[in-house]
């Protein structure tokens, strides 16, 4: 089996916030009826996570799970648990009507740390930041291309994107993180 290539080489840079990509991660949407009790279970094996309220996301001992819209969810695992964890999900919920999909090599992730996170990202979402909890998450946009935001902490922030779209994302956070374009708006 070859090793995983993630979408920028695990590229990090250091300004106004710490920013890099998180590397390759397994990911794994699921779409159908949330209120399944096989579908919380399958999900809690998996990943050791209970299934998450709306717009938030629960973390376990082996991944995490994020509430993507109401009948969607994004599973998150190491990298070479995602075909297994797809099997898994398969076989605990044959006969549901449910989609499964592993997504891991179709997105990428990338991390921003510091105080100044929020600012960064408000300067191209459309989201309050504010507003946004720990553990919440939001589908927005992120300037011209769709993003999900993850607020893991208090200045601790995942975006996941389109891989097709990592270059430009990237080029986007480390420019809007360069020091001396701080804002003050969340601080």
């Amino acid at each position: 089996m070859s090793e995983p290539v993630s979408a920028l080489g695990g590229a990090q840079y250091a300004g106004m916030v710490e920013l890099a990509e998180a590397g390759p991660r397994g990911m794994i949407t699921v779409r159908g009826d949330l209120a399944l009790p096989a579908l919380a279970s399958a999900v809690k094996k998996i990943t050791g996570a209970a299934m998450p309220a709306r717009r938030q996301a629960s973390t376990g001992a082996k991944g995490a799970v994020a509430w993507m819209s109401p009948d969607e969810l994004l599973l998150f695992v190491d990298y070479a648990a995602a075909a297994p964890s797809v099997a898994a999900l398969e076989a605990a919920l044959a006969g549901e009507f449910v989609t499964i999909a592993d997504v891991s090599d179709a997105r990428a992730v990338l991390t921003l740390k510091g105080s100044q996170a929020c600012d960064v990202l408000a300067k191209i979402c459309p989201v309050d930041f504010a507003d946004l909890p720990v553990g919440g998450i939001r589908r927005s946009r992120a300037a011209q291309i769709a993003a999900a935001i993850w607020r893991e902490e208090q200045d601790e922030y995942t975006v996941i994107c389109f891989r097709s779209h990592a270059r430009y994302m990237w080029d986007m956070l480390s420019q809007l993180a360069r020091p001396g374009g701080e804002v003050g708006l969340y601080r």
